[in-house]
């Protein structure tokens, strides 16, 4: 794709924007969003990600309007993967609910600026050194049997950025509502609410480790590598509060993840190999690529919701707690409503 600059500054301009504003309206209200609004919110980043990729396949052709959605939906399925590290960072940091969001999209913020230059290093390497498929293809590769065998527990373990920030820069104890800079004793000192930010963006960074190679498996357009990146990553501070509650129950969500990921990391090899004039080697057509992730995605979003629900009807029921209804004692729910003005 030979795109003019102005393309560029357009696209990056729309993004600035939209993030400016979603920042702005967090800023005006902090508060912990209603399920109608992280819905209305998801759905017009995914509505807009769809336009985007229409519009893509009418003025630059179906393939590289397919290698838009092929990377859009690897990016986004593996951005809420990471959802569930986010989820322990908060709880880690004790983060206040209302300012949850705010944390969620300066981090965000943090990752797609980290992630642009991630993007910008790897278009050009590629470019130089044809080889780098082998390589980024062997470690999707790797990195699928890792999320096919046995799974550890999550945790969260702090990376060489975040542990420097604790290093370097005095920090206090406790929040200071939503700010990142504060004065105690005229000592001017950075807040958790900094730290946990950058842990954030820092981490999500770890995770393009994987995704970034996944999507240069789809298409090798810095444009379209960019795009479906931050498309993924707008909407994923209200993805958190839509869909924090059900991530336990996306139990095949990672073997998912290993299946496109293995698939992507074939398709990287084979197609390395067809470049360099072997014969035998298919070259995938983006077509079976969407028809892939697509696939997978539904089967495991099926599989995982029927699963926990039968896994919800065999567990044991508690056993139903008898009215109390004598003169002398209290009924059940006096009781339960005295412990909870109590409480």
């Amino acid at each position: 794709m030979n795109l003019p600059d102005w393309v560029w500054a357009v696209t990056i301009t729309a993004f600035a924007v939209m993030i400016a504003i979603d920042f702005y309206l967090v800023a005006r209200n902090p508060r912990d969003p209603s399920f109608r609004e992280c819905v209305a919110w998801v759905s017009f980043y995914i509505l807009a990600a769809v336009v985007f990729g229409l519009i893509l396949t009418g003025t630059a052709g179906a393939t590289y309007g397919g290698q838009f959605f092929a990377g859009w939906l690897t990016e986004y399925s593996l951005s809420v993967d990471n959802l569930f590290v986010f989820v322990i960072i908060m709880t880690r940091f004790a983060v206040p609910v209302k300012y949850r969001q705010k944390v969620l999209l300066i981090g965000i913020v943090i990752a797609l600026l980290l992630r642009g230059v991630f993007i910008a290093a790897g278009a050009q390497a590629i470019t130089r050194f044809d080889w780098l498929f082998y390589l980024f293809g062997a470690f999707l590769i790797y990195t699928a049997i890792k999320l096919v065998g046995p799974q550890q527990e999550d945790e969260f373990s702090e990376n060489v950025a975040l542990r420097t920030v604790r290093r370097v820069l005095p920090t206090t104890e406790g929040y200071h509502g939503a700010s990142v800079l504060t004065k105690i004793d005229g000592r001017r000192m950075v807040t958790p609410m900094l730290i946990v930010m950058v842990a954030i963006g820092t981490t999500d960074l770890l995770f393009a480790l994987d995704s970034i190679p996944a999507i240069f498996g789809l298409t090798q357009e810095p444009y379209l590598v960019f795009t479906a990146n931050t498309f993924a990553l707008m909407g994923l501070r209200q993805l958190y509060f839509l869909i924090g509650a059900l991530l336990d129950r996306l139990v095949y969500l990672s073997k998912g993840l290993a299946l496109i990921l293995a698939f992507i990391g074939v398709k990287l090899v084979l197609e390395a190999l067809h470049h360099d004039g072997v014969g035998w080697a298919p070259e995938v057509p983006i077509v079976a690529s969407l028809a892939v992730i697509i696939g997978t995605l539904l089967v495991t979003t099926v599989a995982s919701l029927v699963k926990t629900r039968r896994d919800g009807q065999r567990a044991p029921q508690p056993a139903a707690a008898h009215a109390v209804t004598t003169d002398d004692q209290p009924r059940a729910s006096e009781v339960a409503m005295a412990e909870r003005d109590a409480s």
